[in-house]
């Protein structure tokens, strides 16, 4: 097995765990990696900065347990992998459908992450509108653990249609988070779904050296340590305002991906940055 990297630059305070989407991306290669670093070294060095990171692999091509396992023994004691799970299982209406490509995916080798699985991300077509039916019967093909460890399920629904109050009902009656999504394209609500919470920090800009600026690193981190201390941040939209879940500490899970994703580590790293400040 191989050698574990060290973890010591990414620990933030509390359960708040921030990071990007994959790691091996050409652009990043003389901005985030260092010239002449090594590919297969890629990922140990991203683990090291980082708290977290959102496998995207995982969407488009099945995945295999060696595949698993190696990302298992390439990361950190500590460390939490995101995975998004396969569209053939998210792009579809039906439900019988995506239940066999969920209990695919869950079957190829995902236990391999042991410890370090995360939430699984069901990231649902930007087309689809909420149907309280569908949803309820798509929340019940997601299994509530894989062997003996309780699974974490995040829905990223992308239609404004989402925005409402019933499909946050039904949400928290499976225990499953509302991907909050800070973007331009589509319309963000700060509800708390579920026992943790999970968002994609989408806006990134190129000109700015660190993704986000400083006041707006400075605003998502109060947002953070807001919902890690069980709270809803009070700029935040909601679709259901007056319905609050327990306020009890949870972990919080944030991923600086899209928009200028050559600013994604930059912005992650200022976040954590600013997560450690005293």
């Amino acid at each position: 097995m191989a050698k574990r990297a060290s973890n010591e630059h990414a620990t933030v305070s509390g359960p708040i765990r921030i990071g990007i989407g994959g790691w091996d991306f050409a652009p990043w290669r003389g901005v985030f990696y260092p010239p002449g670093l090594k590919k297969k070294d890629e990922l140990a060095y991203a683990c090291a900065r980082l708290s977290a990171i959102e496998i995207n692999a995982t969407f488009y091509r099945t995945q295999s347990p060696a595949t698993f396992a190696a990302w298992t023994s390439g990361a950190p004691d500590g460390f939490v992998f995101a995975v998004k799970a396969p569209r053939g299982a998210t792009y579809t209406s039906d439900n019988d459908r995506a239940g066999a490509a969920i209990q695919h995916f869950l079957g190829s080798g995902l236990d391999e992450l042991g410890d370090r699985l995360g939430p699984i991300l069901w990231q649902l077509a930007p087309t689809r509108k909420f149907d309280a039916d569908a949803l309820e019967g798509f929340l019940r093909e997601l299994p509530q653990k894989l062997g003996d460890r309780k699974l974490q399920h995040a829905i990223e629904a992308r239609h404004q249609s989402f925005a409402h109050a019933e499909a946050a009902a039904i949400l928290r009656a499976h225990g499953a988070a509302r991907v909050i999504v800070d973007s331009d394209a589509h319309e963000m609500t700060g509800d708390v779904t579920a026992d943790f919470v999970y968002l994609r920090l989408q806006r990134t800009k190129e000109a700015v050296e660190t993704g986000y600026d400083a006041g707006a690193l400075d605003l998502w981190a109060n947002r953070l340590k807001t919902y890690a201390a069980g709270a809803v941040p009070d700029d935040m939209p909601r679709a259901a305002p007056d319905v609050h879940m327990p306020k009890v500490s949870r972990p919080v899970y944030a991923f600086v991906i899209s928009g200028a994703k050559v600013r994604a580590p930059a912005a992650a790293m200022a976040l954590i940055a600013r997560l450690q400040e005293k």
